[in-house]
């Protein structure tokens, strides 16, 4: 690649007018890339989304609402920041070099303050609740949610919690303290985001109380290396403390006596501890030496079990009896009422509340069990504080204050239902028992209703590029459940399974029991296409349309939409040809061949203008590459949109994750199914995440544990992490937590300098020759390759000498990718700088070439993600005759100040990239959360380029049809509102 200067003022000097100049920039492009922050900008209308030129009738369609074209303008003093904001805006570039440094001011530290509420003695309404229960795809584990008129508190906040809560209306603004029932990527791979959005709230931001066992901490430990205000942390941490170096728990400490955490008007918290112990039935030569006998645990091995205890309901105060005892009506009423004893006004005595009230209602009890495995069980089954809730037990007595009305299991069936977990469930007695475990039969009801509803939508009308049915059916999951016997063990005690919003009432007491008035109703892709047709009666058409581009019969320049006053829209300008079929194939329904997968009626004669196949795809089959968007929103999850993330499939050589937000796992297990995506997570080669903003990363710990308990007992070399080195002090210390099998890469050793430099290496010694710490080169971190000033934080960085240990590990982990890029058929993976936040790069992969059944050579494909950028040149010679650019458009072209001002792209920047770039397909990804379904786009700049949507799989061979597709998926949103989800969106990720 040729070297571009660090200096971008002299590269763009009206004076240079060197090839790559030329070359990179068309002029549409380069006017702007270069657009100052004072710079006019004419905001696009709100009707930009329904109408593809100026020149067109534009159908009536119901009337939009405009947003501003700005989110840093509100009020007087958010104007000033931002007038503050833009003059550190590079004038001659077009990018925020403070923000690309990581010196940015507007990034300031905030001292959130803990929420104060007066609490109200006498509830009126408390209940416990089912926030996600984990069965309909895994992605997140079993939340509760304990709710009092002034107080919240969450048990659990596993990935997809937010979405969740954003999905019915529960206001996470409301939440006073988060429990964790163990400290590991289920129970809390959803609360680096959610600090976050919390922190992001308002002017001054909010923070919350988390508690958890004593490794709560490495956790902690871990966050603070990618969120920058440590203040919003406010940790509690209870039981056993680790010992110095923080790798053990004593196995020996005390775990038997309850730990009260919380104590007031309200309610009691109080936590034990379970430790894993060996099954009694267990042969010596079985258990796990490191688990059982041991004299220490690791982190993370510790399980909770939470006991919240209500107050007692005070018995009727009877004026009567008061009167005889001497006292007059008044304000010691009161005081009996509230348990206070006082002097009767009449007789020289002390006047009890005893004396007065009725009997006492003991106060309703909730358990929150969390066993994951039977090892954990059998520790829980040993804990003698729990005896005196026991209905069979000696020490509990009829009139004991001490019994619980819920118990909510939070463990897996493969352990609820043993014979020993099912009869030690019947020692409670006539309990409540809410099993809120894994369970595959809740598939059939999601909990994130409305991106489902417009996944299926999608997968009607096209279901070759969203294959994924949003609505799973019982019959269909068969063949995507995981093969297992869970829930198949011996029922000893009667129990109800959890749902989605099943309430258990607390108070008031004559309400005491199950709720289900708020469960969702189940739904089926069946209805929702009926729906959708009623709205729209003309998707039916497109859906016939549609399905004939893979066919090969449709006459694509008669495709006419009609809209609902029958206006017809012509065809679009970049249609020059149509896909007819290759008579000397012989085609199935999906558009392959009978014999070889091959895509028919795809050749470079039948689609010209500037969409000439390129010779990459010369003879391609549905089994090469096909690019699955797991999340296409920025920032954090929105119930239409996941956080980036992008699963790209080679088949049957494995597959890459390009960067893995929270959620990733819940959107592989609804694209693939349940085993599906468990498939897919064995399969990885490696992970490259693209920087450290933690809606790009926060899925990455979730999916590294599943692998590994995935292969446990299967030979397997650890994942490749290709990441910044920030990314690598955040998994370490995870790794004290949990085992994430897996080996660091830093992206600066994947660029394209430092891998010649590895290559040199490896010639000079041969591929297999032991590396010498002493004789190794330094990697390569020429400054030519720096986007930004010499002396800058960023620079310094990119050229910081590495030790020679450091080289000599190096150097072993990039021979050990190249080997494993090649069983994956990728010739390399490069990884680009670019302009974002420090550290920030995009990716390139090549594939290797192949030769054809004649003999012939056909080049590899090319695959380029951008990352989080503005336009840069050096993402623009990468992405030089790219077969597939994935390039975010956070932004639409009416805010190119708020694009500069966070280093980001608009919808035509990203665009301008790849057509300079000669890239022969585009897809846009990584929109604002303010879109909360469509982006607002320009269609005459759409000629060769998609709009990316959740769960959207893109096959290599079918990308000649992918921009014919965007005028059909227009018209499935045509009555959607293009409005702002949240009014005020605050965002630090960006």
């Amino acid at each position: 690649m040729p070297q571009i200067s660090s200096n971008l003022k002299l590269f763009f000097s009206k004076t240079n007018h060197s090839p790559l100049f030329q070359f990179a920039f068309k002029p549409s492009f380069y006017s702007s890339f270069l657009i100052s922050s004072k710079t006019p900008q004419k905001p696009l209308s709100s009707l930009t989304v329904i109408s593809s030129s100026s020149s067109r009738k534009v159908p009536k369609f119901p009337p939009l609402r405009i947003r501003s074209n700005t989110t840093l303008s509100g009020n007087n003093k958010n104007r000033k920041e931002k007038v503050e904001f833009m003059e550190e805006v590079s004038s001659s570039v077009g990018f925020n070099k403070r923000r690309a440094e990581g010196k940015d001011k507007n990034d300031k530290y905030k001292n959130l303050q803990l929420k104060t509420r007066k609490l109200n003695p006498v509830n009126t309404i408390s209940y416990v609740q089912i926030l996600g229960t984990g069965m309909d795809t895994q992605d997140t584990s079993p939340s509760v949610l304990l709710f009092f008129d002034k107080q919240r508190f969450i048990f659990n906040a596993g990935e997809g919690l937010q979405r969740y809560c954003t999905e019915h209306k529960i206001k996470l603004s409301k939440i006073d303290h988060i429990f964790l029932s163990r400290v590991c990527s289920e129970t809390a791979g959803g609360l680096p985001g959610l600090l976050l959005t919390l922190a992001g709230m308002g002017d001054d931001g909010m923070s919350v109380n988390i508690w958890g066992p004593s490794d709560l901490k490495f956790l902690v430990d871990a966050m603070r290396s990618f969120i920058p205000n440590a203040a919003m942390v406010h940790t509690h941490s209870f039981g056993s403390t680790p010992s110095a170096n923080g790798a053990k728990v004593s196995s020996q400490e005390n775990f038997a006596e309850p730990i009260v955490l919380i104590e007031d008007e309200v309610v009691k918290i109080s936590a034990l501890l379970i430790k894993p112990v060996a099954l009694d039935d267990a042969p010596p030569h079985s258990r796990n030496p490191e688990m059982f006998d041991s004299p220490s645990l690791k982190p993370g091995d510790i399980s909770v079990v939470y006991v919240c205890e209500l107050p007692e309901i005070k018995g009727k105060f009877d004026p009567a009896k008061a009167t005889a005892l001497g006292l007059k009506p008044g304000p010691k009423y009161r005081k009996l009422q509230l348990g206070n004893p006082v002097k009767s006004d009449k007789q020289n005595i002390m006047v009890h509340p005893s004396d007065v009230l009725g009997p006492s209602i003991p106060g309703p009890t909730v358990l929150l069990i969390d066993c994951p495995t039977p090892s954990h069980a059998q520790g829980l089954l040993s804990i003698e504080s729990l005896s005196c809730y026991y209905a069979d037990s000696s020490d509990h007595r009829p009139d004991d204050d001490k019994s619980v009305d819920c118990i909510i299991h939070l463990s897996p069936s493969s352990v609820t239902t043993t014979a020993i977990y099912q009869k030690w469930m019947k020692r409670f007695g006539g309990v409540q028992h809410i099993m809120a475990g894994h369970e595959i039969k809740n598939t059939e009801i999601p909990i994130l209703k409305s991106s489902a509803r417009i996944a299926a939508r999608l997968n009607y009308l096209c279901p070759q590029f969203f294959p994924a049915p949003g609505f799973w059916s019982l019959q269909n999951l068969k063949d995507f459940a995981p093969d297992s016997s869970e829930g198949s063990g011996p029922k000893l005690c009667d129990s109800i399974s959890a749902e989605n919003l099943l309430k258990f009432h607390l108070r008031p007491y004559a309400q005491l029991g199950l709720d289900r008035s708020g469960i969702p109703s189940i739904m089926s892709s069946k209805e929702i296409v009926n729906e959708l047709l009623f709205d729209i009666p003309e998707i039916a058409d497109s859906v016939e349309q549609v399905r004939q581009l893979w066919n090969g019969s449709a006459d694509i320049e008669s495709v006419k939409l009609h809209t609902q006053e029958s206006i017809i829209m012509t065809e679009e300008p970049w249609i020059c040809g149509d896909y007819t079929s290759n008579p000397n194939i012989n085609t199935g329904d999906n558009g392959t061949s009978a014999s070889g997968n091959v895509i028919s009626g795809l050749s470079i004669t039948e689609f010209e203008c500037d969409n000439a196949l390129p010779s990459c795809l010369e003879n391609i089959t549905k089994e090469d590459m096909e690019v699955v968007l797991l999340g296409t929103g920025s920032s954090q999850p929105s119930k239409y949109r996941n956080v980036s993330s992008i699963y790209v499939n080679l088949f049957s050589k494995g597959s890459l994750l390009l960067d893995c937000g929270e959620g990733s796992l819940g959107q592989l297990k609804r694209r693939f199914g349940v085993k599906g995506a468990d498939d897919a997570i064995r399969s990885l080669k490696c992970i490259w995440i693209s920087h450290i903003h933690a809606d790009h990363h926060t899925g990455l710990a979730r999916i590294l544990s599943l692998r590994r308990e995935l292969l446990k007992g299967v030979s397997h070399e650890p994942l490749l992490v290709i990441g910044p080195r920030q990314l690598k002090r955040f998994l370490d210390a995870y790794q004290r937590l949990e085992d994430l099998d897996m080996q660091f890469v830093d992206c600066r050793h994947t660029t394209e300098a430092s891998l010649a430099s590895f290559e040199s290496s490896i010639e000079l010694r041969g591929n297999h020759s032991p590396i010498d710490a002493h004789q190794s080169p330094v990697v390569a971190q020429n400054s030519e390759t720096s986007l930004f000033a010499r002396g800058s934080r960023m620079q310094s960085y990119l050229n910081r000498p590495s030790s020679p240990v450091d080289i000599v590990m190096g150097l072993e982990i990039l021979r050990n990718l190249k080997k494993v890029l090649g069983e994956a058929g990728l010739e390399a993976l490069v990884s680009v700088p670019v302009v974002h936040c420090p550290q920030a790069y995009g990716v390139v992969l090549r594939a290797a070439e192949r030769t054809n059944s004649a003999g012939k050579t056909i080049p590899g494909w090319k695959l380029v993600y951008s990352g989080d950028t503005r336009p840069c040149p050096e993402l623009i010679e990468a992405s030089h005759g790219a077969t597939v650019l994935i390039h975010e458009a956070t932004f639409e072209d009416g805010m190119v100040e708020e694009a500069i001002a966070r280093n980001h792209s608009t919808t035509k920047e990203a665009i301008d990239v790849g057509d300079s770039a000669g890239a022969y397909r585009i897809i846009l990804t990584h929109f604002s959360q303010r879109y909360p379904k469509i982006p607002v786009f320009d269609e005459t700049h759409m000629h060769k380029t998609c709009i990316g949507f959740d769960l959207m799989s893109i096959n290599i061979a079918d990308l000649p049809v992918l921009p014919k597709i965007l005028p059909h998926v227009k018209l499935l949103f045509r009555d959607e509102m293009i409005a702002d989800e949240v009014d005020d969106i605050v965002d630090p990720l960006l």
